[in-house]
């Protein structure tokens, strides 16, 4: 495989992505609804679909792009130094995939200079795949996405996680400006606002592999995301991320940021 352009993926390269993700989509579907879950050190679930599926991911990123670092959920969680890195999320939805809830994904995305610069992110129960490629677009089962769709989206609806509701708490006698969904998915969170499922989505404590691939999807459709804390594509190299959350709210577009900035940074405030 041809890896002297470190800012681009060849065809051949997507290709075996494609592969890669068929792979581990078709194992998480079998294991759907048939597994038993632990509990990480941190109170999060997991199981051993999660650990095989990270395994699995890795090795096949490691013969995909020989030399590229790879950061993900189950392994290594200090920013790699390469130039081009990998950031993995082998099941985002461990609770929905636990639960019997068939909504979950499979987040991969790879960075170049602190940035993404391709997205993977499967849903296999649904069986939509998403892919974006910076300054090229995002597609859908292979059909681009028009990103001027989102604006016309009627939706009403705002994702928020299970730890951002307190904001609602910090404002009792204010109504919220939007119909609450929360689907348990920070990725998928994320791209409803893209896809026009959303307007809104405020993120309380995700971590970087729950937005790597999710941010340029966002990018690449236009939606702007306002980091509350802590910015991404700031970090050094080395860094460990295990406990590095990046609360953040993202919108159909500036306006309907602006209308939500005043909820979101309750999550920061002291």
């Amino acid at each position: 495989m041809n890896m002297t352009n470190p800012t681009t993926l060849s065809d051949e390269q997507i290709h075996a992505l494609n592969a890669l993700i068929d792979k581990v989509s078709i194992r998480q579907k079998r294991d759907f609804g048939n597994i038993n879950t632990d509990l990480k050190s941190d109170g999060t679930l997991i199981t051993e679909c999660d650990l095989w599926s990270d395994k699995v991911i890795v090795e096949g990123l490691s013969e995909i792009a020989k030399g590229e670092g790879v950061l993900s959920e189950e392994g290594s969680k200090k920013l790699p130094h390469t130039e081009a890195f990998w950031v993995v999320d082998p099941l985002d939805g461990t609770t929905n995939f636990s639960a019997g809830i068939p909504y979950w994904a499979i987040s991969i995305a790879r960075f170049v200079n602190k940035k993404p610069q391709t997205a993977f992110l499967d849903i296999p129960a649904l069986g939509k795949r998403i892919i974006a490629i910076k300054g090229k677009g995002v597609w859908l089962n292979g059909k681009p996405i028009d990103k001027h769709k989102k604006r016309a989206s009627q939706s009403e609806c705002v994702s928020l996680c299970s730890r951002s509701i307190r904001i609602l708490q910090q404002k009792p006698n204010q109504p919220f400006p939007g119909k609450i969904r929360l689907l348990g998915v920070s990725s998928l969170n994320m791209i409803s606002v893209g896809l026009g499922q959303t307007i809104a989505a405020i993120e309380a404590t995700p971590k970087i592999w729950d937005i790597g691939a999710a941010w340029l999807v966002l990018k690449e459709l236009g939606c702007p995301i306002e980091w509350l804390e802590a910015n991404p594509s700031e970090l050094n190299s080395g860094k460990d991320l295990s406990s590095v959350n990046f609360p953040l709210v993202t919108g159909n577009n500036e306006e309907t940021i602006n209308k939500f900035i005043p909820w979101s940074t309750l999550l920061i405030d002291k």
